[in-house]
């Protein structure tokens, strides 16, 4: 039990009890972190947390009869921590065991603990660690001597940045993963990993899977991506929002967070008013048997002729409107009819992508639109501005239009009712809008409105826009077609699908395969090369659609990488080696990496999860398709210079298999699978 002490104002006291106090802090932060141990560990900590305030605020001290007492009873605590600190650190490593470690990340947190020793007058100082661009610089370095150099100097402290650098090194913790370290030039730090610890982190991929490491706490995720509008056929303009938002959420997914994927269909609107007068004219009997609308798109365009040229029509068209939005049931039907078509047309195109989402359209929000208007008014936020009520959130370019001056509500209406209904009904922690680029100022507009109303902090839920620039064709313009008409996603994939099987037959792989292998194989390039070709590229900026680059099975392109994943995966099937042997040696023979492409290998499979990690920070996908072709080139070198079977050159016949280097095989296919899961391609066996 601990007591409070009254202390003596001589300088002897003093110190002790700075020294009590310290230790006390030191174990209460402990104890904190250990809040998982056990029930009793919490009380403690609550107990402890109490009796250290009083004693950090005690006034008026005056000597203790017990300090020796007491001092024996601070030695008893600091045993007390050490067990439950030992305790901790092995169920750490028990969770992470199973996971890959995030190297980048575990270098980050020793030499994070070595610069704050090293300069503790620094606040927050610089912690630089990127993978060497050249092996003679080691594995890894650290470039944080020369802006600490620069800060001390701020503070009047003249260091070099080498001197610096020396200091860093010499109060590095004990690690496991270090080997050596050495200052070059004018004060990086090159660091060597040891070999031991990267074959057993390769070991451990082989034995658990590509397991992403734990989740501090379990997060919820929006993504609103896709977003067709009803009657209207998907586009190539959709396909860009389609794809990154699939392979955003496939990432988060398998981070382990739990996502909504949202389709945010543009499904209400005056646009519903002629189309379902023209229904009625069309087919009358619309209530009782189902209209024949073959074609959508001409359905809506003949309804929007009709519109724009009927001035009958057209009041007929706004009455419509007028009594969908008051939920009459029959205009409730034929807006459900016309919603049926467009959703039969769409789930075709995600099924050939292989996208899922979950439909919450613009009628979704009708009702909380009103709740929306009445907060912002409430709270005093809502402007008069000829007629429309406005929102002006401060240091933003244009104001939001929340009602309209006829008391319509408009897509800023929409987006507010929208980005609420995601905070306190879904209780995202993350919610990211996949829209192209033009939509920023909106999104921007939008966010800092809900900011402004109280909604959200952006310290504590991250709302981002992931923009995207457009898809333009060989011509560097709009991609169009031949017409000048938008390219229709449909016909566009079909075409896909086309291109990719003359491109087996070109290679005869129809002289090989069966045919469901080779409508497997089809299916796998065409709608792999199109994802592939938009997520290899930087969202930010526009990208050229080409078929004919994005077939090509040489460079970066999901072609080469298909190709190159069944090449892999063939090798132990070529020396006929099974599963079961496959598991039992990587659980009893370790991966050697003395050679130079053996040891390169290892460390590009294992930056695995710092490249998750970027992404997830930036959400830029093109990231993990660069790093995917440099482990296919890693591994390529590697092939090419050791031998994982080794036949007679006579007979073929297979006389020693490295089984270490067959091991480096499956890790690299392990990981190109998981990277190909993330971005919705699918590997076949045989291509």
């Amino acid at each position: 039990m601990v007591r409070y002490i009254y202390w003596s104002k001589n300088e002897t006291a003093n110190i002790q009890r700075k020294r009590f106090l310290k230790n006390f802090r030191g174990g209460s932060r402990l104890l904190h972190s250990s809040l998982q141990i056990s029930k009793t560990g919490e009380q403690e900590i609550q107990r402890l947390s109490a009796e250290i305030k009083n004693l950090e605020n005690s006034q008026n001290l005056s000597p203790s009869p017990r300090l020796e007492e007491l001092q024996e009873e601070n030695a008893r605590l600091k045993y007390r921590l050490n067990i439950l600190k030992k305790s901790l650190q092995e169920d750490s490593l028990s969770q992470r065991g199973k996971a890959m470690l995030n190297i980048n990340q575990r270098l980050q947190e020793v030499f994070g603990e070595a610069i704050q020793a090293s300069c503790p007058e620094l606040d927050n100082p610089p912690l630089s660690i990127a993978p060497s661009q050249q092996a003679k610089f080691g594995d890894y370095q650290c470039n944080s001597a020369m802006s600490m150099s620069q800060m001390l100097k701020a503070k009047g402290i003249k260091m070099n940045p080498r001197e610096i650098a020396e200091k860093i090194i010499k109060n590095l913790p004990d690690n496991e993963l270090v080997q050596k370290t050495e200052v070059a030039g004018p004060g990086f730090i090159n660091i060597y990993l040891q070999k031991t610890f990267v074959s057993k982190q390769l070991s451990n991929l082989l034995i658990n899977g590509v397991q992403p490491p734990p989740l501090p706490s379990k997060k919820k995720v929006v993504v609103d991506f896709s977003s067709p509008n009803i009657a209207k056929e998907m586009h190539v303009g959709h396909l860009r929002s389609t794809i990154i938002g699939d392979s955003m959420c496939r990432l988060f997914e398998f981070l382990g967070y739990e996502v909504l994927r949202l389709n945010h269909v543009g499904d209400w609107g005056t646009q519903f008013g002629m189309l379902i007068a023209h229904l009625q004219d069309m087919f009358p009997d619309y209530l009782t048997v189902s209209p024949p609308i073959g074609d959508l798109q001409a359905f809506y365009k003949e309804s929007k002729k009709r519109f724009d040229t009927d001035e009958e029509f057209k009041k007929r068209a706004y009455q419509c409107v007028v009594k969908l939005q008051s939920k009459e049931p029959e205009f409730i039907k034929a807006w459900n009819l016309i919603c049926d078509v467009s959703r039969t047309e769409f789930q075709k195109i995600y099924d050939c992508l292989d996208i899922e989402l979950i439909e919450r359209g613009e009628s979704y929000y009708q009702d909380l639109m009103v709740e929306v208007v009445k907060e912002f008014e409430k709270k005093g936020l809502m402007e008069l501005d000829e007629g429309r009520k406005v929102v002006f959130p401060p240091g933003q370019p244009i104001p939001l239009t929340v009602v309209k001056s006829d008391g319509g509500y408009t897509y800023d209406t929409s987006d507010l009712a929208a980005i609420r209904q995601r905070i306190f009904e879904e209780k995202a922690d993350i919610i990211i809008y996949v829209t192209d680029s033009g939509q920023s100022t909106h999104f921007q507009v939008v966010f800092a409105a809900a900011q402004l109303i109280g909604w959200y902090d952006p310290k504590v839920t991250r709302v981002e826009h992931a923009g995207f620039g457009v898809v333009l064709g060989e011509d560097k313009k709009k991609f169009k077609t031949r017409s000048g008409d938008t390219v229709r996603l449909m016909d566009l994939l079909d075409e896909g699908l086309k291109r990719s099987m003359d491109k087996l037959k070109e290679k005869e792989r129809d002289k090989v395969l069966t045919p469901e292998e080779l409508t497997k194989a089809q299916r796998a390039v065409a709608f792999g090369c199109i994802k592939y070709a938009d997520l290899s590229h930087n969202r930010n900026n526009d990208y050229v659609f080409s078929f004919d680059k994005m077939l090509d099975d040489r460079g970066n392109t999901a072609a080469y990488l298909l190709y190159a994943f069944t090449r892999i995966r063939s090798i132990t099937r070529l020396a006929k080696i099974d599963e079961a042997t496959l598991k039992k040696a990587a659980e009893t023979t370790e991966i050697l990496l003395d050679h130079d492409k053996e040891w390169k290998l290892g460390k590009c499979i294992q930056r695995f999860p710092e490249i998750l990690q970027k992404i997830l920070d930036d959400l830029l996908l093109h990231t993990l398709c660069d790093y995917v072709y440099e482990l296919a080139t890693t591994f390529t070198e590697f092939y090419d210079s050791c031998y994982c079977v080794e036949k007679d050159r006579q007979t073929g016949e297979v006389i020693k298999i490295n089984m270490w280097r067959m091991l480096l095989c499956e890790a690299t296919a392990a990981i190109m699978a998981k990277s190909f899961d993330i971005l919705g391609l699918t590997p076949v066996e045989r291509m």
